[in-house]
């Protein structure tokens, strides 16, 4: 599978700044937001990861593709960048998975790319200026033209993308084994590895579009709701924060990463704000503030919660507290709600427990949610899954 020869491509930032290279991937010109993923490994869960919808992930670890594409590791049915930068692009796969080449599979799904850059001089230049506008031509070397279209590109900031990489249909993911929990789970841009890891611990998922209803998501008869990653502002997300306080207010058990834990801290009663350049990568240093213990965990965003970590907020649905912090920056990265006796009722990650492509230290999350599901039933007497 070897890759074929590229010509010249631009990438030119919406302050002027300008990097020259080759074409990667398919030909033509992109926007979008420029972000940098910090991961050695799982490009193709980068890829195809809808929470990267309208964004151009540059990736730091220098040699990207030596691996290929293959068809099981997708988190979707396709790929949701806009574009993608890398320095040193394998100019063979060698993995006995791979089916095709990175090259191979960018351009048929015409994503436009550029390799050839110093992704380490462009990545410290995102961490000091702030993720922002970028535009990659492999059509035109004009740069001027290009920065004039890169900066009437739309902001990330009040950008409303759920509907867009939402399911347009209910479908259902069976448990594997015996069934023990019925699910409910909103597609804000939901992975495929997700829902698996649910499956796995005898869930079957009901999986909805973003707009659905309260009386569409009861007539599930779920144990518990969940609330997955997806993209854009968490503040333009009005419909799903408004069917989260529905849920609390029913007391139904409530799970939710990435996006789904920006929702849940609006839901709540707090505010969310843009990072300056995010959280992206398999290897972001977590500390779960009840126990002490410090997981190595995957990220990918640009929002956050604003809370303050040492703080009990009382709302409608209960006591809302901080449960998780980066130890790089303290910023929130979990909220859980408990009740008057400190007993859980629903909670949030900001991170990815999935484990795609790694690592796995937040796995015991997921059993966390069936445990809170199987006390909740306890509590009713019963479970919905045995309907």
């Amino acid at each position: 599978m070897e890759s074929v020869g590229r010509g010249e491509a631009i990438m030119v930032l919406e302050d002027g700044r300008t990097f020259r290279g080759e074409s990667f991937g398919a030909q033509g010109e992109t926007m979008g937001e420029a972000v940098f993923s910090t991961g050695m490994t799982g490009y193709q869960e980068t890829l195809t990861d809808p929470s990267y919808h309208r964004q151009v992930v540059v990736m730091t670890a220098p040699h990207v593709g030596n691996t290929g594409v293959n068809t099981d590791d997708a988190e979707s049915s396709r790929i949701w960048v806009a574009g993608y930068v890398v320095r040193d692009p394998a100019r063979m796969s060698s993995s006995w998975r791979a089916t095709r080449s990175l090259d191979d599979e960018l351009r048929a799904q015409g994503v436009v790319g550029i390799s050839g850059v110093d992704t380490r001089a462009l990545t410290r230049h995102l961490r000091s200026r702030g993720a922002m506008r970028v535009g990659i031509s492999s059509t035109s070397t004009d740069v001027d033209a290009l920065l004039g279209r890169v900066r009437d590109a739309p902001v990330m900031a009040g950008a409303s993308l759920v509907d867009e990489v939402s399911t347009p249909q209910p479908y259902p993911v069976p448990a594997v084994g015996e069934r023990r929990f019925r699910v409910a789970a909103l597609d804000l841009g939901i992975k495929s590895t997700t829902l698996r890891r649910m499956a796995e611990r005898g869930i079957q998922v009901e999986v909805l579009p973003a707009t659905s209803s309260l009386d569409e998501v009861l007539a599930t008869q779920p144990d518990g709701v969940f609330f997955s990653n997806g993209p854009g502002d968490p503040a333009s997300a009005a419909h799903p924060i408004e069917l989260l306080r529905e849920v609390l207010a029913r007391r139904i058990s409530y799970f939710g990463i990435c996006f789904g834990n920006q929702l849940f801290g609006r839901a709540l009663g707090f505010s969310t704000f843009k990072l300056k350049y995010g959280h992206r990568g398999i290897n972001q240093p977590v500390v779960d503030l009840g126990t002490g213990k410090v997981e190595v965990t995957a990220h990918n965003h640009g929002f956050a919660v604003d809370a303050d970590s040492d703080s009990r907020v009382e709302t409608p649905y209960g006591f809302a507290e901080v449960s998780h912090v980066c130890l790089n920056d303290d910023v929130v990265e979990g909220l859980r709600l408990v009740d008057g006796k400190g007993r859980l009722l629903a909670f949030s990650v900001q991170y990815h427990p999935e484990a795609a492509a790694g690592p796995h230290d937040a796995d015991y999350l997921f059993d966390r949610f069936t445990e809170l599901m199987a006390d909740r039933s306890c509590a009713r007497g019963g479970t919905r899954a045995d309907a």
